[in-house]
This record gives C-alpha cells, structure tokens and sequence, in this order.
C-alpha cells in the first residue's frame, strides 16, 4: 500500500484545525460554573468531524439535552478522531468523536486513551452512509477498477482504506497497487476535478453530491466488508475518567441520549445539517444517516482490526478490553 508525502502536511493542518489548542500540559477536569437559571453548568470541548452524521450532536446541543444534563458543549472541529488525539492527551478538549482507528493506534502506543461508547454505524444494507466515488469519465465502476489508482480517504492507516482494500481484493483486484492520498471530506470533489486523485472514500453530503452530479458510486466499502461497522465512536482519555468518573459518566449518559433522540427525530438532524454544514434542504433531505447508537459492537471492531494487520495497516492487536470502557 503506497501512502502519499502530502499527508504530514494534512495531518499537521487539521491538528491546528482543534481551534483554541495551546499546550497545556496535563489534561484535567473543565471546572464547573453557574448557569444562567441557576445551577451548576460544565463546559467541556469536544472534537467532531465537519460531516453530516454530527447532525445528531448539533441537533442535541439546540434541543437542550446536554444543558439537561449540566453540560455546555462546545464543538472543536477535526478532520478525524487520530488528528484530535494530541488535543485530548494535552487536555485542550475532553472528548473526540472520530473512527475507532484513532483510539485504536492510541492504545498500541500506550497512550490512555479510551473508548467510552459508540456513536454511529454504518447501515448493513441498502444505500450506505459512506462510498468510494469517481467522476464519470473516470472509468472507475467497480471495486477492482481502483487497482494503481490514486484513492482518497479523511485518515491514512483507518477504517476507510482497510475496507477499500477488502473490498478491491473480494472484487478480485491487487489492494497493494492502490496509492491512498489523505484529503479532507470537504476538499474531496474539487481533487477529484483537479485529476490530483482518481476516486474518493467518502459520507454524505458529499457521497450524494459526487453521484448526483453524474458520479459513479463505485463500492460501499463498510457495507462490502463488515455490514454494521461503527462508524464513529465517543473517546476521551483514561486519565480523565479516573480523575472525573463523574463528567465521563454525564456526557456519555447524555450521548445516548442524544443517540436516542436523534433515530427518533430524523427533520431535526436534517434541519441542524442544513445550518451547520450550509447545504440546501433538498440536498440534506437526500442525505443517508447512520444508525445512531451507543451500544460499541466489539466484535465489529474486532473483525476490523483482524483486516487492518493482513493488511498490513496494523502490526499488532490493541487491548480492546482495555481501550472500550462501554459507559
């Protein structure tokens, strides 16, 4: 698997991207204050990709549910859950939502980084919130088509290009001749149309412009390989959740809250995509959501880790008793 030289820059750019980071040293408890109706209110940061699946986090930030629950959140953006590490060690934030990837590498390097909860999954079937595209001119129709070809994921080393390469060899394609080339979700569409890379691993909304502009939609990788994979998950660290059980245990009962909320109110989710992401409504109202939930599903993650070492993305199994301390 070739990786591109681009990517160190990328990586440096999204990790500046965690807005307000300083080095802070020790990572510790944000302090309570009062609210404005009286009562105690904890303010805490939390690092969330741009991608239409937060719309259940922003959707939940106005219903009121984690005000309900005593917390004030504020949304740090991120390219992805391994970029926000560093923050979450430096204790610039206190939680991440990210692929399991990140945490996964995390814990392989003795980080203390934990995995509290899930926070969405891919659907196992039907239209995917995820997929490979190619412009249509392009060539790219099938998973085997991706062979040498130039493919962009949001995380060298993740879920995205271990399930891509499952999906090319399944389709009877090399995966070792695909060069991957890590790109933003949002900077997807204009690299494509730059010839820089050949097809891209996208979610929505970006999955469903590509293929609504004429696009082929060439393979649902999570979809093609484990039906149900999670797609992100709630981190934070363990030092964090021995020094304050307590907040660990307040965001993540309102996560699943949040979690519960958002299946059962789909308008809302669309509604905060709408203004969040700057996307028209019709296009929101075609978007695939996730299934939201907060149950990790362990063995998933262990068939992905399985994948990332024939593969060669991993060089040993992380301790996932260990790094997922379901709340």
């Amino acid at each position: 698997m070739k990786k591109s030289l681009a990517a160190i820059a990328v990586v440096a750019v999204s990790v500046l991207a965690l807005s307000g980071c300083t080095d802070s040293g020790a990572p510790s408890s944000p302090a309570p204050t009062e609210a404005e109706g009286g009562g105690e209110v904890t303010q805490v940061r939390v690092a969330a990709l741009p991608i239409a699946e937060t719309g259940a986090l922003w959707g939940a930030i106005d219903e009121g549910i984690f005000a309900d629950h005593g917390l004030e959140v504020e949304i740090v953006p991120a390219q992805g859950g391994a970029q926000a590490i560093p923050a979450l060690l430096s204790g610039d934030i206190q939680f991440a939502i990210g692929q399991p990837f990140g945490p996964i590498r995390a814990d392989l390097q003795d980080l203390g980084v934990v995995v509290i909860g899930n926070y969405a999954s891919s659907l196992a079937e039907g239209k995917d919130v995820n997929a490979v595209v190619s412009l249509a001119d392009s060539g790219i129709v099938s998973p085997k088509d991706l062979e040498g070809k130039r493919v962009s994921v949001n995380s060298l080393g993740a879920a995205g290009d271990v399930t891509i390469m499952k999906a090319v060899q399944d389709d009877g394609g090399d995966p070792s001749t695909i060069e991957f080339v890590e790109v933003a979700f949002p900077d997807a569409q204009a690299q494509l149309d730059a010839k820089n890379i050949d097809a891209a691993w996208v979610p929505d909304p970006f999955m469903s412009q590509i293929v609504g502009a004429g696009g082929n939609l060439v393979v649902h990788p999570y979809q093609a390989t484990i039906p149900g994979l999670p797609l992100l998950v709630d981190i934070t660290t363990q030092e964090l959740l021995d020094s304050d059980p307590e907040l660990v245990s307040q965001f993540a009962a309102a996560m699943s809250e949040a979690l519960e909320w958002a299946s059962a109110n789909e308008d809302a989710v669309r509604a905060a995509i709408v203004e969040n992401m700057g996307i028209p409504e019709a296009a929101a109202a075609g978007i695939t959501l996730p299934e939201f939930t907060s149950e990790v599903d362990v063995a998933a993650i262990e068939e992905l880790v399985a994948l990332a070492i024939e593969f060669g993305v991993l060089d040993a199994e992380p301790d996932l008793d260990t790094l997922i301390q379901q709340q």
